[in-house]
């Protein structure tokens, strides 16, 4: 079982729908987790309703800070993915075990503007680049992969997007 961390500022929206989907295409290989550098406190009301509607509410989650992950007691990380371009830029805490990482920047969707239905909007179009990235990694033979190549094939599939061609179905 592989150990996954989602990174972004407040961990209300980008980051725990990375984890809920990592957590529904990885079951069984992986096990994500989300955090943050400044925590909401609270998960997105859309985040939450767009999970729901997806069916993947089976996972407790809760906005959180990532120095729960860097303490002696923590899970060790294998992978650790930024989703938003502040959360990227900062300073982030000693990993151990030297984890592979990338940026899989995504749109703030709780940033958006406007009616209820142009922020849900916002928030699926935030879900189907995060589900495209995350079936790609899951298809990924990350066991037999050099640290290199693993660390190539993970930035390129943060530059992905759906609908571009991979090779993969998404």
């Amino acid at each position: 079982m592989l150990n996954v961390l989602f990174l972004c500022t407040g961990n209300s929206a980008r980051s725990v729908l990375a984890e809920a989907l990592m957590n529904h295409f990885g079951a069984g290989r992986f096990r994500a987790y989300s955090a943050g550098s400044q925590p909401t406190g609270k998960i997105n009301p859309f985040a939450v309703t767009l999970l729901a509607e997806m069916g993947m509410t089976d996972y407790q989650m809760r906005s959180k800070s990532w120095d729960e992950f860097s303490g002696p007691d923590a899970p060790v990380m294998d992978l650790i993915f930024t989703v938003c371009g502040s959360a990227a830029a900062e300073t982030c805490p000693v990993w151990p075990g030297h984890p592979a990482s990338a940026h899989w920047g995504a749109e703030d969707p709780a940033a958006v503007q406007g009616s209820e239905s142009l922020k849900m909007d916002a928030f699926r179009h935030a879900f189907r680049v995060l589900r495209h990235r995350v079936k790609l990694c899951v298809d990924l033979p990350l066991e037999t992969m050099a640290p290199e190549e693993l660390k190539n094939a993970l930035a390129e599939i943060g530059t992905s997007l759906p609908g571009m061609e991979t090779g993969s179905n998404t």
